[in-house]
């Protein structure tokens, strides 16, 4: 990912790789941070103090992540079963992650649910499958994997449609205007 970023960043701008419990970076020297489909991954008390503690007084940091009502209707389910319950562990709903805020800091934090439709083809589909595109595979039995993948490659419709359901936090370390 560093490299990807690296392609990506304009001239000039520095990155570094560090976990976000434990940032090599001063305190208060940021006034935006954002975290987009990583905190169902992070020690997130942890996480959230530091991301805290390097942002200003008047910082924010916004947490984009699926709300776990996406997990009930993922069109991976049908050929994945386990992949819900575990996604569901994993996700945390709004007043979870709200709480986790304020414990870390932050003076408030507002939230707002976003949905999202979409479609993709048959043949993208399955390439997402085989290329394991999304940290859940990790967590899931091969025999699981390899029967799923079978079913998807029997039973995939040419255009897969899927609804994304998105929440989103903004948190301020001191209360907004």
């Amino acid at each position: 990912m560093l490299a990807v970023a690296r392609g990506r960043a304009p001239r000039g701008v520095a990155l570094k790789l560090a976990a976000a419990e434990s940032l090599p970076l001063k305190a208060g020297w940021f006034d935006r941070a954002v975290a987009s489909l990583v905190v169902h991954v992070l020690d997130r008390p942890r996480a959230f103090a530091e991301i805290r503690r390097v942002l200003a007084p008047h910082g924010r940091f916004v947490v984009a992540t699926f709300d776990p009502s996406h997990m009930r209707d993922f069109w991976l389910n049908r050929f994945f079963p386990s992949m819900q319950e575990i996604d569901q562990a994993r996700f945390a709903p709004a007043e979870a992650l709200v709480a986790e805020l304020r414990e870390a800091g932050f003076a408030e934090a507002r939230t707002m649910r976003l949905g999202q439709r979409g479609r993709m083809d048959r043949e993208t589909a399955l390439d997402r499958i085989r290329g394991r595109h999304i940290s859940t595979f990790d967590l899931i039995d091969e025999s699981e994997i390899e029967a799923g993948l079978k079913l998807a490659e029997d039973e995939l419709p040419a255009k897969v449609e899927y609804a994304t359901e998105w929440l989103v936090l903004v948190a301020y370390c001191s209360s907004p205007r």
